[in-house]
């Protein structure tokens, strides 16, 4: 028995109380796949009473068995969704959070389901999703520079810590770091901080930042974009970051040669940033963080596969993530071996 049905009639009854109604009954409740980070549920339930009256489906997202460094908690997640929201960002809409831990086991909250796939190695492949891909990119370009339109303060996500130097060099030091608590000797991963160090863009202005912004974490329709999902790493810091995640070729998967996350052009997605922010998009930074983008993943790569060697969540798919490892090494080295890099 999961613990959605062990919990049922307290949930149902946390469910009616939020949403003002006589009763809710969940008819229906099956795990999502595709999070690897954090669990989620897709709910159906038929509301009695109340204005939300009828069926509703609904998501729920909580910790998964274990957690990894630098995630933000579910209560922190939910008060960033809700900001990306007040800003019209593209985002499933945040209903409620649960920090009580006694209801299901861990602290929760509630969001509409939004339909659509969002697999990467499917949406690369799949061009009946998504709509017009030029187009796809540019709404992308859009729905990014709204979030980068949020900057401090905010006082509803005054947690999210701010950066006491530039951006560029906390990363650097947040990598080292990880990487160090984990006792793996990566020369590459070594080489690739070093070569950050030496070539770190001037500091930025300041704004949210999604920090996992790419292929695999937004949902498509037929049409195109319906929602971007998994805010769990966000936080202050150079806008830049996100585009150069986005764009990194390891966020590609089988299209190495559409740099725009494996389903558009670079250009289309800068052209519906750069409309909406007006902000001048600046090569070398974005350069910069996709070099930051392959080492950050390969850190994760690692984090994961150790979720799994320690017997705390054992699950094939963690396992296999360590293996990347080896083509992510081989970018960081190709990205960091040309002569005409000229420093910020």
């Amino acid at each position: 028995m999961n613990r959605i049905e062990k919990n049922r009639i307290n949930l149902q009854n946390w469910l009616a109380s939020k949403a003002g109604a006589e009763f809710v009954d969940i008819t229906d409740a099956n795990p999502l796949t595709g999070g690897a980070i954090q669990e989620n549920w897709r709910l159906e339930c038929q509301v009695t009473g109340g204005i939300n009256a009828g069926l509703q489906r609904y998501v729920l997202r909580s910790d998964a068995q274990s957690v990894v460094a630098s995630s933000l908690s579910r209560s922190q997640e939910f008060r960033v969704l809700k900001a990306a929201h007040n800003a019209d960002v593209m985002v499933p809409e945040p209903l409620w959070l649960c920090e009580d831990k006694d209801l299901i086991g861990s602290v929760f909250y509630i969001m509409q389901l939004v339909n659509g796939i969002g697999l990467g190695p499917k949406i690369v492949k799949d061009l009946t999703v998504g709509g017009d891909r030029k187009a796809l990119g540019n709404t992308l370009g859009r729905e990014l520079a709204k979030i980068h339109s949020i900057r401090p303060p905010q006082a509803d996500i005054d947690f999210l810590p701010k950066p006491k130097v530039n951006p560029a060099l906390e990363s650097i030091a947040g990598l080292r770091k990880h990487l160090d608590d984990l006792h793996e000797f990566r020369p590459v991963l070594e080489w690739g901080l070093r070569w950050a160090e030496l070539n770190q863009p001037a500091e930025p202005e300041i704004t949210l930042v999604h920090n996992d912004f790419r292929t695999g974490n937004f949902l498509l329709d037929a049409h195109g974009l319906t929602g971007i999902l998994d805010w769990e790493f966000a936080t202050w810091g150079d806008p830049m970051t996100d585009l150069g995640w986005f764009c990194a070729k390891c966020w590609r998967f089988s299209r190495p040669d559409l740099e725009g996350g494996g389903i558009t052009s670079r250009e289309a997605f800068y052209e519906g940033y750069q409309a909406v922010s007006g902000r001048v998009i600046d090569a070398q930074a974005i350069t910069f963080w996709e070099v930051i983008a392959h080492i950050r993943w390969a850190v994760i790569a690692l984090q994961q596969a150790h979720r799994h060697l320690s017997g705390t969540q054992r699950s094939l798919e963690l396992a296999l993530t360590g293996r990347l490892l080896p083509d992510l090494e081989k970018e960081i080295l190709n990205m960091t071996k040309t002569d005409d890099w000229q420093p910020a």
